[in-house]
């Protein structure tokens, strides 16, 4: 029923944003508190405006949209995916904008470890696919594990996925139109591949049209999934801009390759790194390393020694549910606060005593892994 209604509920765009609709969303709990009260919201949000009440009058035709939604992901082997779900991209759930629901066709997992994003210019340069094509090939010889998400496009996006199949890594594809169509047409055999090495993702249902908004709406996607995004070529202004720009509001780290000065591709790039809104790259070996992922053997001496850690150390309450947090995988301190509902103060004392203690590790980026 969940499923149903929170379908239902993200049929009212465009006339709420993603923003307006998460907050609506979390105001009341759940689609389905919404949904059952839509003719008396007032029980659910006290300070609900009359526009938005005229709004929700639309749910009753968008349950039946919503229905038939549900049919078509049946049929079509479409898995789809609500906001809290264990299959939801769990990075996406720190974000305030996030989908309340994603349709999902492939086999991939979307939660792995690490998650990056590469992405650029349309016209990507000979220089450009040479940078995609060597990193992507390093970066399999030591983390092979890592998911690969672009958007599918001309271009960088083509060539990252392209060269993640060819390396056989597990690539996802976010879209910004229904599962029923690609877009652009010519890169249908490619997503084909896909959704048996990764898949395909979108916020969007059936029958919706690759609009210019949606591309915009579709990078904060690629950006609140992944650990890092990854800049090759960009002019002075483009989609891959965004992108790393909403990564940045999400505290995700940014990272781009320079270029030529005389370049048109490569000026986007440039401008990031000089405003310090992008961290310089030329390898894969420099990625890893600013990301801290070089540290794994680290971590595995670490976890053989339990870097000098009381055995059955005392825990106290607060780190008990971090513990217990971890044992799920490492998580980012901003994930650590919404499974353990603890405020942010005493989350980082605790996570600290906890380290202090040889508990927990500390690694890039702000997460924290849990000693066996």
């Amino acid at each position: 029923m969940e499923i149903l209604n929170a379908i239902a509920l993200t049929m009212l765009k465009p006339q709420m944003s993603p923003l307006q609709l998460m907050t609506l969303y979390q105001e009341a709990g759940s689609a389905t508190a919404i949904v059952e009260n839509r003719h008396n919201i007032e029980d659910v949000i006290p300070e609900a405006t009359p526009h938005l009440k005229q709004i929700l009058s639309g749910l009753d035709n968008a349950l039946i949209l919503a229905e038939q939604e549900i049919k078509f992901c049946e049929a079509h082997s479409i898995k789809v995916l609500h906001y809290g779900s264990k299959d939801y991209p769990q990075r996406l759930m720190n974000c305030e904008d996030a989908p309340i629901v994603l349709y999902f066709c492939g086999n991939g997992n979307l939660n792995p470890a690490k998650v990056i994003n590469i992405i650029g210019t349309r016209q990507c340069s000979v220089y450009g696919q040479d940078i995609i094509r060597h990193f992507i090939e390093d970066l399999k010889k030591t983390h092979p594990e890592i998911l690969v998400v672009s958007g599918l496009a001309y271009g960088v996006d083509i060539q990252a996925h392209r060269n993640a199949l060819r390396m056989e890594m597990d690539t996802v594809g976010v879209l910004a139109h229904g599962l029923d169509t690609i877009y652009p047409s010519l890169h249908r055999e490619t997503a084909k591949q896909m959704v048996t090495h990764g898949g395909l993702l979108s916020e969007y249902p059936r029958g919706t049209r690759p609009e210019k908004r949606n591309f915009v709406q579709r990078n904060r996607i690629v950006a609140g999934m992944s650990d890092a995004t990854i800049l090759v070529e960009s002019a002075a202004k483009g989609g891959g801009l965004i992108t790393c720009d909403i990564a940045n509001s999400y505290s995700r780290d940014v990272f781009a390759f320079p270029g030529l000065v005389s370049a048109p591709y490569s000026a986007g790039c440039n401008n990031l790194i000089r405003s310090h809104s992008a961290q310089l790259i030329t390898s894969a070996e420099d990625f890893i390393k600013e990301m801290g992922w070089e540290n794994e053997l680290t971590l595995e001496r670490a976890k053989s020694k339990g870097i000098e850690r009381q055995l059955f150390p005392e825990l106290s309450p607060e780190e008990t549910l971090i513990v217990e947090a971890l044992k799920k995988g490492d998580l980012h301190v901003n994930e650590i606060a919404i499974h353990t509902n603890l405020p942010i103060g005493i989350l980082k004392s605790a996570l600290f005593m906890l380290e202090m203690n040889g508990v927990v590790l500390s690694m890039a980026g702000g997460s924290y892994h849990l000693l066996s």
